[in-house]
């Protein structure tokens, strides 16, 4: 087009003519920052840790793409009482293998909570062992 003194107008700059795909991918962009932040702290800040005390009744390798040790642990005050359920994750093959040794005994697991984790591949529950022992 020209103006009015007959000049061409200038071209429209990069940005006036990507408007529209820079906003997406901006928005893309920090939602895959504030997902990454998010995960990254549930994963390394512990919300608590403890132990529990009962029989090691299972544990498996679980997931259709992400596998993850997965354990039970029977929770029991007084015998012949049902006993409660421990559900927890193991990420450490070679505590795996020491618990798959004491599988039926009693056992300590150490262990620490990790709330609001955003996907199934760190485990399936909030609990992770970090540790375990044989008591008698």
């Amino acid at each position: 087009m020209a103006d009015a003194a007959g000049a061409a107008a200038p071209p429209p700059s990069f940005f006036r003519r990507h408007w529209g795909k820079l906003t997406i991918v901006s928005v893309l962009t920090i939602v895959v920052l504030v997902l990454a932040v998010w995960t990254a702290i549930a994963v390394f800040y512990t919300y608590s840790d403890g132990d529990r005390t009962g029989y090691l009744q299972k544990l498996s390798k679980k997931g259709w793409v992400c596998k993850t040790w997965e354990g039970e642990l029977a929770m029991s005050n007084v015998p012949g009482q049902m006993p409660e359920k421990f559900l927890f994750t193991v990420h450490a093959d070679s505590l795996a293998e020491v618990m798959q040794k004491l599988d039926g005994k009693r056992v300590v697991v150490s262990y620490a909570q990790h709330v609001a984790i955003p996907t199934s591949c760190f485990g399936d529950t909030p609990y992770w062992a970090t540790g375990v022992r044989v008591t008698e």
